[in-house]
């Protein structure tokens, strides 16, 4: 899931920039352009929606279904590539900057890269390219312009995001063809966490929270936030997700999605609007949303319902 990607490479950037004395503001957004960097390899998945058009009318499994099928065609091939993500940052960085000169070798940069991607890969690729460029040259754009970050630290960010992605796909999928165009692989297996398939999903997901947490983590080093008084009770609640184990099938790699949705949607338990009594004798009014809170009341009710799934499976299973 990008959100990892994301959350790591923002753990990252920004925790080098807190650890040497950045300002907060300077060090998060340094870290948010990194982490944006990290999501956009997955624009390949833009893909995708050629397939769920095609499986309009289905049940939910079957979109699903089309979804992952249509969009492997091409997903973890170009944006996955550590050969593209060297020039893709160059055209990042060069967007940066209010140089004329700069802006058109970024254009010719990016042609470049389409044209050669192009005559190897075909049309498709040709037009996956274009979307990843274009991504980059915007995230570049606006991490330049209004982030007030130099071309030099929004390479680094940006290198960081676009190598680091395709290691964290090894757990979840067919290992990303990193040296791509050049017809070699790098890695050629998957890593496997666990040899039962449930767990070694369970493992994953694991992993992603780690990054996330990880993530707010430096959010709470910069601002000086204790998460122990943004986190409701409510969270403990995620703890009778357990039940969901007799429910849906065992979660596979091949068969994720019941319960990747089912357990995020345990998060929602940190958006309940918590009504109060005030004195008003036309009743309870509803405190307004405390979004920080909320967020990490959902993350840690989403972190208990995962850990008490996990021990409930190996119980059961």
């Amino acid at each position: 899931m990008f959100v990892g990607h994301a959350a790591l490479a923002f753990a990252l950037v920004g925790g080098v920039a807190v650890a040497r004395g950045w300002r907060t503001e300077r060090a998060l957004a340094l870290g948010v352009v990194a982490g944006a960097f990290a999501a956009l390899p997955d624009v390949d998945m833009a893909y995708a929606l050629v397939g769920v058009a095609g499986a309009a009318g289905g049940d939910a499994l079957a979109v699903a279904g089309a979804f992952w099928s249509t969009g492997n065609v091409v997903h973890r091939a170009v944006t996955h590539s550590l050969v593209l993500a060297v020039p893709v940052a160059l055209l990042a960085a060069l967007r940066a900057t209010d140089s004329r000169s700069a802006g058109a070798l970024s254009v010719v940069l990016g042609g470049l890269l389409i044209a050669v991607v192009g005559t190897i890969g075909g049309a498709l690729a040709a037009l996956i390219t274009l979307l990843f460029v274009l991504g980059a040259a915007v995230v570049g754009t606006v991490a330049g312009r209004h982030a007030a970050l130099t071309a030099p630290q929004i390479l680094g960010a940006a290198l960081v995001g676009l190598v680091t992605h395709p290691f964290g796909d090894l757990f979840t999928g067919e290992p990303p063809v990193m040296l791509y165009p050049a017809d070699a692989a790098l890695v050629t297996d998957r890593v496997a966490l666990a040899a039962d398939p449930t767990l070694h999903l369970l493992a994953a997901f694991g992993v992603e929270l780690a990054t996330v947490w990880a993530a707010v983590a430096v959010v709470c080093l910069a601002t000086g936030l204790r998460p122990t008084t943004a986190v409701s009770p409510r969270a403990t609640l995620g703890a009778g997700y357990a039940a969901s184990v007799l429910l849906i099938p065992a979660p596979t790699l091949d068969l994720s999605y019941p319960f990747v949705f089912s357990v995020l949607a345990v998060g929602l338990l940190g958006i309940f609007p918590r009504a109060r009594l005030v004195g008003d004798p036309r009743g309870p009014t509803v405190d307004p949303p405390d979004w920080l809170g909320a967020t990490l009341t959902g993350l840690s009710a989403i972190t208990v319902a995962w850990l008490a799934y996990a021990a409930a499976y190996v119980v059961v299973g």
